[in-house]
This record gives structure tokens, C-alpha cells and sequence, in this order.
């Protein structure tokens, strides 16, 4: 299994909450605080991890509503940013750990970019990092992050969004048709 821990992380997750804002080529151009970044609505790097388990199920998680925004919504298993000066995957890795738990390898699908409008006034710009793993374990979420979780059938996820849009975050309803082009173009 991969793991890893940033060698400053305790730290940094109690006085850092910078973000690395990037262009469209997801090259650094600076760094902001992350409510800051949100509210200008500039381009900042982030990444989302997707999991299945061997039955080819999503696990999806119940943001907490004790998050700053879109809380109490249904998304992948883990999205968040990576400190500037760390490595997107290692980010990815650690903060799976952090949110749910579990030590997990993940393998880097595709990036894409978006920009979209979410409640209390901020906005998501971001240049998105999609990461892949398989996990059939049992987890132990943060609960200050996580409200609840599931895995869930494709063919029901597909169907339930198309019903009930309104409780999936953003981000996700913009990257689950990317991520099914992407496994599907990977199997043939």
C-alpha cells in the first residue's frame, strides 16, 4: 500500500490553509489562502479520488455539514487541495487517509478544469487532478468531513443523479461522465 505524511504535516494543517493558484497549464503562479482563492474565484490546483470496490461500485461520500461549502452533499470518496510545495498524488494519498481512513495506492486518470458558482458566496475554480484506487475495507471517516458514505452501482448512481441533481456536489456531476469516458477508452 502507498501511504504517505508530509514530514511538516501536523503543522501545516494548523497554520497553512494555502492554496497554489496555477494557469491553465497547471503551472504555479502563486499562492493564496484558500477561503480568499475561493471568493476571487481564481485558478488553484486541486484533486479528486475516485474508489471502487471489486464489484466495480463507487464509494461516494455525504460531505459533513460542517463544511465551508457544499456540505451535506453527495460526491467521490475524497476531493481537496494539495499544500503548495506537495506532490499532488502524495496529497491525494494522505488526505484520503485524513478524511476516511484508510492507506490507499491510487494511480493518476486525467486532470481537467472547471469554474462554478457554489453556495455562501464562493467559487470553485480549479485546475483538478483525478485519482483512481480500489479499496474493499472497512473505513473510519473523519466526521468533521464526512456525514456519511456508501457504495453505490453505477447504473443506479447514473440514475439517481439524473433525478436528484441538486444532492451531488459540482464538481462531481462535471467529472463522473470525464471518469466514465476515461475507464471506458482505458478497457478497449
Amino acid at each position: 500500500m502507498l501511504s504517505y505524511m508530509h514530514p511538516n504535516h501536523k503543522c501545516m494543517s494548523l497554520v497553512s490553509s494555502d492554496v497554489l493558484l496555477v494557469n491553465q497549464s497547471d503551472e504555479p503562479i502563486g499562492r493564496m489562502e484558500k477561503m480568499e482563492a475561493h471568493q476571487k474565484g481564481l485558478l488553484h490546483r486541486a484533486f479528486s479520488v475516485f474508489i471502487f470496490n471489486d464489484r466495480g461500485e463507487m464509494l461516494l461520500q455525504r460531505r459533513s455539514l460542517k463544511k465551508y461549502h457544499s456540505g451535506g452533499l453527495w460526491t467521490n470518496a475524497c476531493c481537496s487541495h494539495p499544500y503548495p510545495d506537495e506532490d499532488v498524488l502524495q496529497a491525494a494519498v494522505r488526505r484520503t487517509n485524513e478524511e476516511l481512513g484508510i492507506s490507499i495506492a491510487l494511480n493518476k486518470a486525467f486532470s481537467f478544469t472547471y469554474k462554478a458558482v457554489l453556495d455562501n458566496g464562493l467559487t470553485e475554480h480549479e485546475f483538478d487532478h483525478v485519482f483512481i484506487g480500489t479499496y474493499n475495507g472497512s473505513l473510519q471517516p473523519n466526521k468533521d468531513e464526512v456525514g456519511d458514505y456508501a457504495y453505490v452501482d453505477m447504473d443506479y448512481l447514473q440514475e439517481h443523479i439524473e433525478k436528484h441533481s441538486d444532492q451531488y456536489t459540482v464538481w462531481f456531476k462535471i467529472a463522473l461522465p470525464l471518469l466514465q469516458a476515461h475507464v471506458h477508452q482505458s478497457a478497449q
